[in-house]
């Protein structure tokens, strides 16, 4: 009758030497796509076999538009993530900001050249709460609980199929309550609907 005890991975080494920049998304609700990208990391291995997620969302129309499955907690899964979500920009020309926590992969120097570079500014958390990157973290959980990536595949090779099909189908067949029960891929095609947001516990949340 007693519950297991979840167990839980750090994700964050935020005690580092980079920069943290200001939090620019506070408070404020995207309008269009490619207004917000929101970044996280999630644990999805298992105790005999590591393995990590590294997902770019639109904080608007709760896309995946970047995503890397690796067994290490290094930068460069961390950048191919943020590489594949600048290869597929649906909208170049419009400015954008890039949000997550202050994990030592976002902050570091290689990163930043990287927003730098394609012009997109960046937004950094001021705190340990997961609220204030709220997006991202309920994305991880969909991933989780409704597909289920971290509890099959036993190699990194299936780890990476797995969530490959998983995320095709969050994309294109799964409807948010936010985004009036369009899909992400629905909703990212156009720019008219505000989408819905409400409130628990005082804090602001775009969840799904």
């Amino acid at each position: 009758m007693i519950k297991p005890k979840r167990s839980y991975h750090i994700t964050t080494n935020s005690p580092h030497r980079f920069r943290k920049h200001r939090n620019l998304i506070e408070n404020v609700t995207p309008n269009r796509p490619e207004e917000h990208w929101v970044s996280d990391m999630t644990y999805i291995g298992t105790r005999n076999n590591p393995v990590y997620l590294a997902l770019i969302t639109d904080a608007y129309s709760k896309k995946i538009v970047g995503y890397d499955v690796f067994n290490s907690l290094g930068l460069n899964s961390s950048l191919k993530a943020l590489k594949r979500a600048i290869k597929f920009k649906k909208y170049p020309d419009e400015t954008l900001i890039h949000h997550s926590n202050r994990g030592l992969q976002y902050c570091s120097y290689a990163y930043q050249e990287k927003l730098s570079k394609h012009a997109i500014l960046c937004s950094i958390t001021q705190g340990s709460d997961p609220y204030t990157n709220a997006v991202a973290v309920r994305v991880n959980g969909v991933l989780k609980q409704e597909f289920i990536i971290d509890k099959f595949g036993r190699t990194l090779k299936e780890k990476t199929e797995l969530v490959k099909d998983a995320i095709k189908k969050y994309n294109t067949l799964r409807p948010h309550y936010s985004c009036y029960y369009l899909t992400p891929e629905e909703m990212h095609n156009q720019s008219c609907i505000k989408i819905r947001t409400y409130k628990k516990s005082g804090v602001k949340k775009l969840f799904s």
